[in-house]
This record gives C-alpha cells, sequence and structure tokens, in this order.
C-alpha cells in the first residue's frame, strides 16, 4: 500500500493498529525580487498572485515529501491528522511546516451480507412501517437536551 494521507484522525476504510511518531516536513522560501516588485504593482490594481500562488504551492509539496520520507523510514502505512502552518521568518522568508502521526493500518474487512428473512414477494404492495422512537440512543452516548 502506498503512504496515504489524511486530515482525519482516522483512516476511512482502515483499522489504525499502531501509532508510530510524529512526522513533519518543512521549508523555507523567500520571495524573488522582481516577482516581489510585480506582485506590489498587483496588489494595487487587485487580482491574484500567481507567483506567490506558485511558490506556495511548491512549498506545500516540498513540505509533505520531506514528511513522507520521514514516515516511510519509520515503516508508516499512512500519516493521520495532517495540518499546515506557516510563518514569517525573516523579512520576505517564510516557513511552510506540515505535520501529522505515522500509523500502521490495514484494510478493514468487507461486513459479511446479512441473510434476509423477507421472501422475494415482489407482486405485493410494499407495507409502510412505523417505529417507535427509542427512549435511549442506539449507540448509548449521552446527548444534549436543551430542555433539561
Amino acid at each position: 500500500m502506498a503512504l496515504q494521507l489524511s486530515n482525519l484522525e482516522h483512516l476511512p476504510g482502515y483499522q489504525i493498529t499502531e501509532r508510530l511518531d510524529v512526522v513533519y516536513g518543512s521549508t523555507v522560501r523567500s520571495k524573488h525580487v522582481g516577482k516581489d516588485l510585480f506582485a506590489g504593482l498587483k496588489n494595487i490594481v487587485g487580482g491574484e498572485l500567481t507567483a506567490y500562488t506558485e511558490l506556495l504551492e511548491e512549498s506545500r509539496q516540498e513540505a509533505i515529501d520531506r514528511m513522507v520520507v520521514k514516515a516511510e523510514a519509520l515503516g508508516a502505512d499512512a500519516v493521520v491528522g495532517l495540518r499546515f502552518s506557516t510563518s514569517s521568518i525573516a523579512q520576505g522568508a517564510s516557513e511552510l511546516f506540515v505535520y501529522g502521526t505515522a500509523v500502521k493500518a490495514v484494510p478493514m474487512p468487507d461486513p459479511a451480507p446479512q441473510p434476509s428473512n423477507r421472501h422475494d414477494d415482489s407482486s405485493r404492495p410494499p407495507q409502510a412501517t412505523t417505529t417507535q422512537p427509542s427512549a435511549v440512543p442506539a449507540d448509548d452516548l449521552p446527548r444534549f437536551n436543551p430542555f433539561g
């Protein structure tokens, strides 16, 4: 399985069997002076600053690639809880930081088909069914009751 990335704390369709360690990747980039001048002019008239968009995209991918190398070195199958952060390091230079938890994961088995108690009576019209609400939720979790 190729290393999977998820911003969730779990990996849909997989069971996490082991949490390995926090992994991260970062890159610090500075703006190109010529592009910065053009961006300043563009900022006056409005519009997308494509040079900065490209710089951010490249930075994001570089940080992810560095994090993936660290996760693979641990033998991880996935990184969950993926988060991005940015910070200004110096005048005109910024850091893009990505981090998450490297985990081992296995695919969940497909649920077995459940036998049906219904007979195939396609000639009969469907019957309306009514259910009474249960006093206790099926999952037994506490629920917020705004009325007391």
